[in-house]
């Protein structure tokens, strides 16, 4: 078995970094407004939504599919890290090479020009190909760019993780995490936790983590057991009990909160670099690294989650090292590389949103409250839109307005004020096109496994779960498991109405033509729209 490290750092510089991920919690609706808004990035990472469903959502083993050996390789490009070889992502020593003045860069699935540029720091006209190279879309993965090289040498350059394994992808359908949890018998497999009044067992809570926040269960696993030896053995440490990852939050004891600080950690680093926003590691010891500009998104949202609690020559052995993590997971899933060319390229070629319809029936008012904000929380693309509607009834009652289906497809999931539809049929939320719709509390919620069709009812707007100030249904899309930005290259699009974001959360227009309706938390008549 490997030898895994606790984190050395003082416990006040890891309470810092997660203090500030959690205020506020995450506020729907009526949100507030600071005098100064900080920076983009700063307010994503602020944003935190806390404890939101408990799934019902079930895992079964689809029919294996072969992968195209003739089609090229997701990953051609990428320097990956292998756990038998030597250790990689080291600096080189000084002079040890001439830099390039151009930067040959494969594309790889999800990449933007815009993404691209903040990565590499240079301005997108700067970037060349011998093919044309889509402005606003994505860029078609393997396609070749050459880039000015303004960073010189970058340290740490070698992947560690498919976006597969990260994300709540097509890699995961197949995995059962009771099962799993069970035949490994460690600590986790008697585990349990009381959670809103219901009792969970070890496997539901990471199970329920892993849906809610769309982040792969294996990498919860494997992180899990890495911290604390819960997984495959017992923790060496009582205290472990309350905080089996070490983030070590007030009233942030269980397993339950420790492992969504996890996933939210993840998921910022995943979309942060997705978006071109993260650019920079930060170590508890104050000191900083350039990430690398040709990682992929799951390989950064691993090297930021171990950056929380590393010092920098510890965080590279602990990674790169002969006793990684990527040498636990491999022991402990197999070969995630090998697994992911069956699932990845996430975005195919030809991605495209399927056609759909604003959230209520036709003719009626809602207004437009929230324009692009984060779909669920800090760890999560901008991609939600806040609606409700103009009844005239109290604020903050479950309404007698009904949300409608906005597409065909099949409930995924059905609890704790959420609905889940998956547009591809298979009842599987990491696979296609998935709705998120959130705030429809039980009475008349639609049952989990009911087919669907477009302006069906789904349940009443409310106030209920999360903090809101107004009745009204939150709405977020996913593709293959990732959350997908509201506007960008896959924008969001419902009865003809396209997003258009503002330059914070919740800000933002919806236009068709030459109308536009701007969101506005205090329902104006601007924010007025009838389907």
């Amino acid at each position: 078995m490997v030898a895994r490290k606790r984190a050395s750092v003082p416990v006040k510089r890891v309470l810092i970094v997660v203090l500030a991920c959690l205020l506020p919690v995450f506020a729907c609706n009526f949100p507030r407004r600071p005098q100064n808004p900080p920076s983009l990035l700063e307010e994503e990472l602020r944003l935190t939504l806390t404890a939101l469903a408990i799934s019902t959502y079930s895992i079964a083993t689809p029919p294996p599919s072969s992968p195209d050996v003739s089609a090229p390789s997701p990953f051609q490009g990428l320097q990956t890290a292998t756990p038998d070889g030597p250790p990689l992502g080291t600096p080189p020593a000084p002079g040890q090479s001439e830099v390039p003045s151009l930067f040959e860069y494969i594309a790889q699935s999800g990449d933007t020009l815009s993404a691209i540029a903040k990565r590499f720091g240079v301005e997108p006209e700067h970037i060349t190909s011998p093919q044309p190279i889509p402005i606003e879309a994505l860029i078609p993965p393997g396609q070749l760019l050459s880039i000015p090289s303004t960073l010189g040498e970058t340290p740490y350059p070698s992947a560690l993780l498919p976006d597969s394994e990260v994300v709540y992808s097509p890699a995961a359908i197949d995995f059962q995490v009771q099962d799993f949890v069970q035949k490994a018998s460690g600590y986790l497999s008697s585990y349990g936790e009381s959670l809103e009044g219901e009792w969970l067992t070890g496997a539901q809570i990471v199970q329920k983590v892993a849906i809610e926040n769309s982040i792969n269960p294996r990498v919860l696993l494997a992180f899990l057991e890495y911290r604390s030896n819960w997984v495959l053995g017992q923790p060496k440490d009582p205290n472990q009990v309350d905080y089996p990852i070490g983030f070590y939050v007030p009233d942030y004891r269980g397993l339950y909160k420790e492992l969504l600080l996890t996933a939210t950690q993840l998921g910022m680093g995943y979309y942060g670099w997705r978006s071109g926003m993260l650019t920079m590691l930060t170590f508890p010891d104050g000191s900083a690294a350039r990430l690398s500009p040709g990682l992929n998104a799951g390989s950064v949202a691993l090297q930021v989650l171990f950056s929380k609690f590393y010092r920098q020559g510890e965080w590279r052995e602990t990674l790169y090292g002969p006793e990684s993590f990527t040498r636990l997971y491999q022991q402990m899933f197999n070969d995630p590389w090998a697994r992911a060319t069956r699932s990845e390229p996430l975005f195919p070629m030809d991605l495209a949103q399927p056609p759909l319809e604003l959230p209520f029936a036709p003719g009626e008012r809602w207004s437009f409250t929230g324009g692009p904000h984060l779909s669920w929380n800090s760890g999560s693309a901008r991609g939600a839109l806040d609606f409700s509607p103009v009844t005239g009834e109290a604020i903050c009652l479950p309404s007698s307005a009904w949300v409608t289906a906005s597409a065909p497809g099949i409930v995924a999931r059905s609890s704790q004020e959420v609905v889940a539809i998956d547009l591809d049929g298979d009842g599987y939320e990491g696979t296609g096109w998935v709705l998120v719709y959130l705030h429809l509390p039980e009475p008349d919620r639609v049952p989990l496994g009911t087919r669907i069709e477009v302006d069906d009812r789904l349940g009443h707007p409310s106030c209920e779960r999360g903090k809101s100030t107004g009745t009204h249904v939150h709405l977020a899309r996913k593709y293959n498991g990732e959350w997908i930005p509201a506007d960008g290259p896959l924008p969001f699009v419902l009865s003809g109405w396209e997003v258009e974001a503002g330059n914070k959360s919740y800000a933002g227009s919806l236009i068709r033509g030459d109308q536009i309706v701007t969101a506005n938390p205090g329902g104006s008549q601007s924010s007025v729209i009838v389907r």
